[in-house]
């Protein structure tokens, strides 16, 4: 995961532009806010980015905790947020290091692809560790294995095309074949899972799992999973 943190720690190309930026934090930000079921609740975001509208999801929990592991980022959030009172921000190595049963709904969007597989096992494992009984863990745009390249182009343009950045759209294409993103997505690859390979190793950390009806985000040929801890009898 090292070498994505270092690329999202730089001057990226990621996003087409500041319209498509935006527009990609606001959506999740709505999804991620359907999920919360108190206005109480205690939300982390793990390695949650940029997370430009988070004050959105504040808005309607108790407290949220954006854990990122760039520093840079991590330092524009406390940045951004620190007149926020309801907003905490978190490296990973403090989320490894929080207390049990703390937390009420943890969403992981967007990370597993980045993550070894092994890093990911003791990511849920943590993530387990402090979600309360009645908690849930969000875990968000899984790419499968039969669901290549040309899908995230068609879910850019279609999202251009609904959103009035078609034309940014198609440059960024162009400009992101060119960029480090690209070769570093050739070298080391992402990771993709099936609905069984995820589902197994949810249940292996200990979660009750299903999958959602639709995915956190605009790319619908990815996909999105609930888990809780098992309901004790």
């Amino acid at each position: 995961m090292d070498d994505w943190i270092d690329y999202y720690d730089s001057t990226h190309t990621i996003y087409v532009s500041k319209l498509h930026r935006d527009l990609h934090f606001q959506i999740i930000a709505r999804d991620i806010i359907g999920y919360i079921s108190s206005p109480d609740a205690t939300v982390l975001d793990y390695a949650c980015g940029e997370a430009l509208s988070a004050s959105q999801v504040a808005g309607s929990c108790g407290k949220l905790i954006l854990a990122e592991p760039a520093p840079g980022v991590r330092g524009r959030l406390i940045a951004r947020f620190a007149p926020n009172t309801k907003i905490r921000v978190r490296s990973l190595d403090d989320v490894r290091k929080m207390q049990d049963q703390s937390i009420d709904l943890v969403v992981m969007n967007s990370v597993a692809q980045y993550m070894a597989p092994e890093e990911l096992d003791a990511a849920l494992l943590t993530i387990r560790r402090i979600l309360k009984p009645s908690g849930k863990l969000v875990l968000g745009d899984i790419l499968q294995p039969n669901v290549g390249m040309v899908r995230d182009v068609m879910a850019l343009l279609g999202f251009g095309l609904r959103h009035g950045f078609l034309k940014d759209a198609l440059v960024g294409l162009i400009s992101t074949a060119l960029s480090d993103y690209r070769h570093l997505r050739t070298r080391i690859g992402l990771q993709r899972y099936s609905e069984e390979e995820i589902t197994a190793k949810l249940r292996a950390a200990g979660f009750a799992v299903q999958r959602a009806h639709t995915n956190i985000g605009h790319n619908r040929w990815r996909m999105t999973f609930v888990a809780r801890p098992p309901l004790v009898r």
